[in-house]
């Protein structure tokens, strides 16, 4: 990655609302955050810090009050065309099945239904659903729905993947295996990833870097974690490795009072 140009820059970005009886709301203040090619970055901070603004502003879904949003080293104007988004609640239309709903971003980028078809079926087949393309939603267990969303933004090969919370729904086990899917696929062609995320273990499993955010209003980024984890990582075991609980209690010292003072409770109160 030496020498490349990152792939996501916010420089200086900020968000500050305009309130409806007068006066400015600040929510994040100008802050830098740098994605480099190939890089996967989680970003962990308390409920209503910003995080999900943050992935909006280098998604092009927003514009920042001040600062700039920088892809390979262009300024972002409009969409970013280069990235595809992951939310945590599934965007599938209920009508298609899961083959139609891989492929209808293709379609609607102009390619022929036919080549998008085998597109969206060699997807699913990455996904572990080569069985199941013509099931619908309804018919899709949450983890299976969970796959089919990842298949979509996917298919399209973006060069740069923003999730937000993409696994918060899903039970323990279910986030676990799909979160060891995600890392296979990224091994495969490592995408620059920015990884919004309230789980600590998930965010040192996965990640090479962890930045933290403190809580709002007024959020900035108050701490950057190497995460030195030997790559490819097996996470269920890497979770009983002396090095994951050291990365753990040193990220959660910087977190824990960001979380309490979102609940209102000081530093000597109870444990958020």
């Amino acid at each position: 990655m030496t020498g490349a140009l990152p792939a996501v820059q916010l420089n200086g970005v900020s968000v500050v609302y305009a309130l409806a009886g007068g006066g400015r709301y600040e929510a994040v203040q100008p802050v830098d955050v740098r994605v480099a090619e190939g890089e996967f970055v989680a970003i962990l901070g308390p409920t209503g810090c910003g995080k999900s603004t943050l992935l909006n502003i280098a998604a092009g879904l927003m514009p920042p009050s001040s600062g700039e949003s920088v892809i390979y080293g262009e300024k972002l104007a409009g969409l970013n065309s280069v990235a595809g988004y992951l939310f945590q609640q599934d965007a599938l239309m209920p009508w298609k099945s899961a083959r139609d709903n891989v492929a209808i971003g293709l379609e609607v980028a102009g390619m022929a239904r036919a080549n998008a078809l085998a597109a969206a079926d060699s997807m699913l087949a990455k996904v572990g659903l080569a069985a199941f393309g013509d099931r619908y939603p309804h018919q899709l267990s949450g983890g299976q729905k969970k796959r089919v969303a990842l298949a979509q933004v996917l298919v399209r090969r973006p060069k740069i993947l923003l999730m937000d919370e993409p696994f918060g729904p899903l039970d323990a086990q279910t986030r676990l295996i799909m979160s060891e899917l995600l890392l296979d696929l990224w091994q495969a062609d490592r995408k620059a990833v920015m990884f919004v995320t309230h789980d600590l273990d998930e965010a040192i499993a996965l990640s090479d870097r962890v930045l933290i955010m403190s809580a709002g209003p007024a959020s900035r980024i108050i701490g950057d974690f190497p995460i030195p984890l030997p790559r490819p990582r097996n996470i269920a075991e890497l979770r009983g490795e002396p090095e994951f609980h050291r990365l753990h209690a040193l990220i959660w010292n910087a977190l824990r009072d960001e979380v309490r003072k979102t609940y209102g409770l000081t530093s000597a109160g109870s444990a958020a």
